[in-house]
């Protein structure tokens, strides 16, 4: 975004008063640095196995705020593409997103959705509220619409510690598909091939009184179901030690789980699976 001058200053855009969202701005200047740039001629439709693909993705509130997790696997077709991909990131200091779909798009649509959140808070003096920042997110799939008909589609998970809600803080936990639609979702939810198989341990497994220890183990057993019948999702790889990458957004902001407690915790989880292959039932 340089102007013409052999000085090499900032183009008059940099300088010109508009809007807060830095999306809105590459897209006034630069559209086509924006990840929603089509990459395609009009009506070619990419075959599902040229690109990685990546599942699976879940959340679930828990007593103390909100956890999101993710496996490490990413596909092209019947191809294990990746084995240590990672598909949960901070969004700013309370919210968190992770995705399922085109590797590629969605690590690009990930980062410029920080920068938007950053911008917003640099250009308004404040953060933006978690309402707005799924609203905003919404829009941004919205979009990739032309990209997702030719196949190539992005569905992020988006979860948030809401420091306004009222009663106290609370975590909060978002869904849309692939043409923008927003949907808040209850206690739990998971995106991805691997998707119903996840959301049906969760059912079974939560509770709202759950500790992050629990949290974070129910988690893994929704992942581990998940990968015991979708192929695309990877379970934990003990030999390589690769495991799903768990992280919690509480009123301290975001954590993500170190290495040590995720690797013991799935460890633990396999035990378990030894001595009952179809996973802990819920109580009655």
């Amino acid at each position: 975004m340089r102007g013409n001058d052999s000085a090499g200053l900032p183009s008059a855009a940099f300088f010109t008063p508009g809007s807060s969202s830095f999306t809105e701005f590459l897209a006034a200047h630069r559209p086509r640095l924006l990840p929603t740039a089509p990459p395609l001629p009009p009506g070619t439709r990419m075959a599902p196995d040229r690109f990685p693909h990546g599942t699976t993705v879940l959340a679930l509130t828990y007593r103390d705020g909100v956890l999101i997790a993710g496996d490490r696997r990413a596909t092209m077709g019947n191809l294990i593409a990746q084995r240590d991909l990672e598909k949960v990131h901070p969004a700013d200091d309370h919210t968190a997103v992770a995705f399922a779909g085109t590797v590629g798009l969605a690590l690009d649509m990930v980062r410029l959705y920080q920068v938007e959140l950053a911008h917003f808070e640099k250009i308004e003096g404040v953060p933006m509220s978690l309402g707005a920042k799924a609203t905003r997110l919404a829009a941004m799939i919205r979009q990739n619409l032309a990209q997702a008909m030719q196949g190539l589609a992005v569905v992020p998970l988006l979860v948030g510690y809401d420091l306004t809600a009222p009663g106290g803080g609370r975590g909060r936990i978002f869904s849309f598909d692939a043409a923008g639609g927003l949907y808040e979702k209850q206690q739990f939810h998971a995106e991805g091939s691997g998707s119903p198989y996840a959301r049906g341990a969760l059912k079974k497994l939560h509770r709202p009184d759950l500790t992050r220890r629990e949290a974070a183990l129910v988690a893994l057993q929704a992942l581990y179901d998940a990968a015991d019948d979708d192929s695309a999702t990877g379970g934990p790889d003990l030999g390589r030690r690769i495991f799903p990458v768990v992280s919690v957004i509480t009123e301290d902001g975001f954590e993500r789980l170190p290495e040590t407690e995720t690797e013991q915790l799935s460890r633990e989880t396999v035990r378990q699976r030894t001595d009952r292959p179809d996973g802990p039932h819920a109580t009655l």
